[in-house]
């Protein structure tokens, strides 16, 4: 089973302190998602956009959790709209000759 990375934008109305201290919270729970090996967090404040960058371990650990309560909490967040949410295999040979970072996890700071 390939590993597969799911890559999810979408627009905020808030400000960034309060989006930042909104989702910081949340971060251990994303963390604690069954087959996802990371999340790399994303912000492009001129746009209002933000997203995150997701590998799992394989396609049935994404689709367990698109299905999930805390994608729908996030989908239905008043502060959130305009998802796009797009899902990847990863192809593996190539991505490691360009060092991707396909290890299951990495060291919290």
């Amino acid at each position: 089973m390939a590993q597969q990375i799911l890559q999810v934008n979408f627009k905020f109305n808030v400000p960034r302190e309060q989006y930042e201290n909104t989702v910081s919270p949340m971060a251990q729970d994303f963390a604690e998602v069954s087959g996802c090996l990371w999340k790399v967090w994303l912000m492009n404040e001129k746009e209002s956009e933000a997203g995150g960058l997701y590998l799992f371990a394989d396609e049935a650990s994404v689709e367990k959790f698109k299905g999930s309560e805390l994608v729908a909490s996030v989908l239905s967040h008043p502060a959130l709209s305009d998802f796009s949410i797009k899902q990847f295999e990863v192809l593996d040979k190539i991505s490691r000759v360009t060092r991707a970072p396909l290890a299951a996890t990495v060291a919290a700071a």
